[in-house]
């Protein structure tokens, strides 16, 4: 079968690369993809959230089914729109996407069905907010409602902060906002828990630590994400129940009452306090860069799970993985999450010789003029697999010496927690 995978970031590369494995599938199309995935697959420069160009084309290349990567096109509707054509799409709902697509959605969907998430308080005035805030205890967190590029979250250690926050939010930094969500602040450590469903059954899907951060020590301000590691330390037989019951189970029942049955890979974004999990926040999507630690580690045929979700028949399908421990540096353009220089040329990169177990995702690149230039915020993913999380740190600090970019940084501490 030939298949198109929408998106053009690093979670979209890991996917093109662990799919041209798949002995199901033929050829791979990516809208609009990277330069990476024009090295595995044909690229196809389009808008991901014009709906009727990607249908035209995926008909005119005989294009079986859609792996949809990001989360926009979903939010939109993206699943509906393809729901009365032949073309199979992997991905949940418009309604199930609301998951992502509204904090607020989820946190009511949580207070209704009792799952365990921080305390809360909607506001749609400003000055009622700004009041509020400043009888508050701190720190304290506030979000943007919609989708903000994993940026949407303040960690505010004073009335001044939460203040700027609130007034960012209100002033349309994440675009039009008419409330903005404020919680408590949990101290624990974060989780990024992962299932993949087909509407009547699910199956986990591994779980990673996200390097949210953009600054060493987990300093600085929120950014998509600056490396990851695989497995989280903190996974154990009895969390791992609890995260079920309490969060997930709760969580699809409820979309099933609001006639939406979930198809597709779930995050669940997760704080343990005390070995008991809070939800912090859903993804209807594999989390990037978690999805590229994530990947290499699957020996099962990714294109038949993905297929048996689409034909509700999950539950035939044994995932199979490895037990190798999973590592990813970001690379990023210097200025990132702020301002950053673009069409940096990267020299020599097709000269780095990667080794077993080795493996460089591509995110924010294009090639031109036979060269790779960053074009993005985040750029290159440099993901190594070892027993050891240790050895897989030096060895993806080996690779990266070897990249010739000067306009670039990364973080140098990507699995302190788990590395002494």
């Amino acid at each position: 079968m030939n298949i198109g995978i929408i998106g053009s970031g690093g979670r979209e590369h890991a996917l093109c690369f662990k799919l041209q494995q798949s002995k199901i599938i033929d050829k791979i199309y990516c809208f609009p993809g990277n330069a990476g995935t024009n090295l595995i697959a044909k690229n196809i420069d389009i808008d991901v959230n014009n709906f009727e160009n990607i249908k035209k084309i995926s008909i005119e290349k005989k294009i079986d089914l859609i792996v949809v990567g990001p989360e926009q096109p979903l939010v939109n509707g993206i699943v509906d729109y393809f729901k009365n054509t032949d073309i199979k799409i992997f991905g949940p709902d418009k309604i199930a996407s609301q998951l992502e697509g509204s904090k607020i959605f989820t946190k009511k969907l949580c207070k209704k069905y009792n799952i365990p998430t921080s305390k809360f308080e909607i506001f749609t005035d400003r000055e009622k907010a700004i009041n509020f805030l400043s009888n508050s205890n701190y720190p304290i967190v506030i979000k943007a409602d919609g989708l903000a590029a994993g940026k949407g979250v303040y960690i505010c250690n004073s009335k001044k902060e939460s203040h700027e926050a609130v007034n960012e939010i209100f002033d349309g930094r994440f675009g039009k906002a008419d409330c903005v969500l404020v919680e408590e602040f949990l101290k624990g450590e974060e989780m990024s828990y992962f299932i993949i469903s087909d509407g009547e059954t699910y199956k986990n899907f591994q779980t990673a630590q996200d390097h949210k951060r953009v600054g060493e020590g987990d300093t600085g301000k929120n950014t998509g994400g600056m490396g990851a590691y695989t497995p989280s330390r903190l996974i154990n037989e009895s969390l791992d129940k609890k995260i079920n019951e309490k969060i997930i189970k709760p969580t699809l029942n409820g979309l099933k009452k609001l006639n939406s049955k979930y198809i597709g890979f779930l995050y669940v974004g997760l704080m343990i306090v005390s070995d008991e999990p809070f939800l912090i926040e859903f993804n209807v999507r594999m989390g990037d860069p978690e999805c590229q630690t994530i990947l290499p580690l699957i020996n099962s045929d990714l294109g038949e799970i993905i297929i048996s979700c689409c034909e509700k028949k999950l539950s035939t399908v044994k995932i199979e993985w490895s037990t190798k421990k999973s590592l990813c540096f970001v690379l990023c353009s210097k200025g990132y999450p702020d301002k950053y220089e673009k069409n940096v040329i990267i020299e020599n990169l097709e000269k780095i010789k990667l080794t077993h177990n080795q493996f460089m995702f591509h995110a924010g690149t294009k090639f031109h003029e036979n060269k790779f230039t960053a074009v993005g915020g985040r750029v290159l993913n440099i993901v190594t697999l070892s027993d050891d999380f240790k050895k897989c740190k030096n060895q993806a600090l080996d690779i990266i010496k070897k990249i010739d970019w000067s306009k670039g940084f990364f973080r140098k501490d990507i699995g302190f927690k788990v590395i002494k």
